[in-house]
């Protein structure tokens, strides 16, 4: 089995996104995939796991388009999804999807947390990250 990790960069503070890298870099390579979109600025500030897809979108809503265009072409539907967002944009993806969603966020929107699990990693640390990968993974 394979979770799809989907990060827009440019919606978490620096600090949450280095716990997010952190929480990933422990799952082995083949039960990741991962697509990371965003500005450069936020891109270069995180150490991304090596087999991380990382992809420069700026400007508004570019990121999105990146990532709804990698779920549509790797998401097993009704496999894991990890989500990294603040905003509202994947609440529709988030709702429809067949497997487990993860929300990591530090202010999600409402209609994210209707399906998904939501865990802001400020708040509690990457291992309740951690422990919903290998929930999901074994």
């Amino acid at each position: 089995m394979t979770v799809l990790v989907l990060v827009d960069a440019d919606n978490l503070a620096l600090g949450r996104l280095r716990l997010v890298a952190d929480a990933l870099s422990g799952v082995p390579e083949e039960q990741l995939h991962v697509v990371v979109a965003g500005s450069a600025r936020s891109l270069e500030a995180t150490d991304w796991p090596t087999q991380a897809e990382v992809v420069e979108a700026a400007g508004w809503q570019r990121a999105d388009v990146v990532l709804a265009e990698a779920y549509e072409k790797y998401a097993d539907r009704e496999g894991p999804l990890v989500l990294v967002t603040g905003d509202g944009d994947f609440s529709l993806l988030a709702s429809r999807h067949g497997g487990q969603v993860l929300v990591i966020s530090g202010a999600p929107s409402s209609r994210l947390r209707d399906k998904a699990k939501v865990i802001d990693p400020a708040m509690v640390g990457g291992e309740p990250i951690k422990a919903w990968l290998r929930a999901v993974l074994d």
